[in-house]
């Protein structure tokens, strides 16, 4: 064996090695606050500040994750969530489908300019724009109002999401719809029939986005909705803070059941997700 293959053989190995290792770090870095959280919520009330190294702590009990329902409205902040990310998510899908698609396919007068405005928006953060957003909400008395609120995600998430769209529509060859056409498809039936099943794994990963951008949001939340029975989640877990106490236990508890909605939907679209992180990457 020669000793240049014997080289970058061994190069090749210490690469390997690197990376590994590079993983490994970032995914204890990942996982160790979870586990934290995770093992403060199985402790009893009395031993919160008990040093252990063990993941599951000794004498470890589930109540604290009872009184998060008893003692504080946590169901009720889910539901409302529930219903404020679905519905943003639920809107946020159509309108970046729909635009997407047009934007990818046909020629039409500001084509251009009206994807770079989509882009800009995205320069500016949420918090200021929220002066904005709050005094038109004002005038249009839906303060309080989940509709509003869901006005506002679909709002900020379509931008990126039209973007990705496009980018994942680009790389379908336009002959399979010349072809359906030639049968006599319409525009409408072509789009349904055989673009839409083809971009399933960017429609899957639009959709994740969008439900966790308004599922963990707080600041416009915080804002929009103030009143004690219409609270959303991240609002009515900062509300378990106490000003001169918390109790660790039930806020590690409600941190684990709100992060237990993405999960689940996490796993029902993974098999989507790795077709739909690559979207836009290769135009065929």
């Amino acid at each position: 064996m020669k000793k240049s293959d014997r080289f970058n053989r061994g190069d090749s190995l210490s690469k390997i090695i690197l990376i590994y290792a590079f993983l490994i770090v970032a995914c204890i870095c990942s996982i160790y606050p979870i586990l934290t959280i995770l093992q403060v919520s199985l402790r009893p009330a009395n031993a919160i500040y008990t040093k252990s190294l063990s993941i599951i702590p000794p004498n470890a009990t589930f109540d604290n994750f009872r009184q998060a329902f008893i003692q504080y409205n946590l169901l009720g902040w889910l539901t409302h969530s529930l219903i404020v990310s679905t519905a943003a998510c639920i809107f946020s899908v159509l309108v970046s489908v729909t635009a997407g698609y047009a934007f990818s396919r046909f020629e039409f007068r500001g084509k251009k300019m009206g994807l770079s405005l989509i882009l800009v928006t995205q320069m500016f953060p949420l918090a200021m724009t929220l002066l904005p957003l709050y005094l038109m909400i004002i005038n249009l008395k839906m303060t309080n109002s989940y509709i509003a609120l869901a006005i506002i995600y679909v709002s900020t998430s379509i931008p990126f999401n039209i973007w990705m769209m496009k980018g994942f529509y680009d790389t379908i060859p336009k002959s399979l719809e010349e072809s359906a056409y030639v049968d006599g498809a319409s525009v409408f039936r072509s789009f349904y029939q055989i673009i839409l099943p083809l971009a399933k794994p960017a429609v899957a990963l639009t959709a994740l986005f969008s439900f966790m951008g308004a599922w963990s949001e707080y600041i416009v939340a915080s804002v929009i909705i103030n009143e004690t029975g219409k609270l959303t989640l991240p609002v009515g877990l900062i509300s378990m803070q106490g000003q001169f106490s918390t109790a660790w236990g039930i806020y590690s508890a409600g941190a684990l059941i709100t992060a237990l909605p993405v999960m689940i939907l996490f796993i029902c679209l993974s098999k989507y997700l790795v077709g739909g992180l690559t979207v836009g990457s290769v135009k065929g």
